[in-house]
């Protein structure tokens, strides 16, 4: 079965409780429910990680690459500056989304550059929690043409 990481960074355990106009109000664990109800149609697993610590998710990348066939993740603070988080995504070779809740590309500017972007299939910014789900269904018919 088809299994898609799905990771989050700093800051992001606290959806709910930060900036609504940037962030909304709903919370991680309804962001995850939405995405494991998802991935449910569409017949694939989804294993969930967050981690306010740089090194906490780049051990679990490394961990979890060989049984993984893609990842999701929104690097949070960590967009900006996570090289290490980078090198282990190239290393896992997993075709990898990034996804931003808030459009940062309309924010301040430190937050519109990305280590990740150049590296990822695709970059989703602005669209809320959706831009999860719309990750989850581009990476799953991605994988699904290239292995016919």
């Amino acid at each position: 079965m088809t299994r898609i990481l799905v990771i989050n960074g700093p800051n992001l355990n606290n959806l709910g409780k930060r900036d609504s106009s940037q962030y909304g109000t709903i919370t991680l664990a309804d962001i995850e429910e939405q995405i494991s109800n998802r991935a449910h149609q569409l017949n694939v697993e989804v294993a969930f990680f967050q981690s306010n610590h740089e090194g906490s998710i780049v051990d679990w990348i490394q961990a979890e690459t060989d049984n993984a066939d893609a990842i999701i993740i929104n690097a949070g603070a960590l967009t900006q500056v996570g090289y290490s988080i980078l090198d282990a995504i190239l290393d896992s070779k997993l075709p990898t989304v990034e996804v931003h809740i808030s459009n940062i590309h309309a924010r301040e500017e430190f937050r519109r550059h990305s280590v990740i972007a150049p590296f990822a299939v695709g970059q989703i910014a602005g669209l809320g929690s959706r831009g999860y789900a719309y990750a989850l269904e581009s990476l799953v018919s991605d994988l699904q043409e290239n292995s016919e």
